[in-house]
């Protein structure tokens, strides 16, 4: 048996641990951006909801004022810039977006008396 140490190995567990090292860095500059996305995608629903609940309590005469004005108020409340506002009697619809490095998020809602 030959206990010679192979000399054509040696650093072969460095070459390892800096592919590895890498590919992990590499992973994480992939996953990050698209966490912070999710991340926005919640919070610009969040804000949908607000500015469409903000505008129908005025389409409904509960709070005075211009439902797209409340509900663009509402939006920049919550770090989001109000991209559509439709009143239709009582409902109202929104569409609400920010950036995320490259990336556009947007979230819509309604609010407003349920369809018939």
């Amino acid at each position: 048996m030959n206990t010679a140490p192979l000399k054509k190995e040696c650093g072969a567990a460095s070459v390892l641990a800096i592919g590895l090292v890498a590919a992990l860095l590499v992973v994480t500059a992939v996953l990050a951006p698209l966490c912070a996305a999710i991340a926005a995608r919640q919070q610009m629903a969040g804000a949908a909801d607000a500015a469409a609940l903000g505008a129908a309590d005025t389409a409904s005469g509960r709070v005075p004022g211009v439902p797209c004005e409340v509900a663009r108020r509402a939006a920049l409340a919550n770090g989001a810039a109000l991209e559509a506002c439709d009143v239709a009697g009582l409902v109202v619809t929104v569409t609400v977006s920010t950036r995320v490095l490259v990336f556009p998020v947007a979230a819509s809602a309604r609010a407003g008396p349920p369809p018939e």
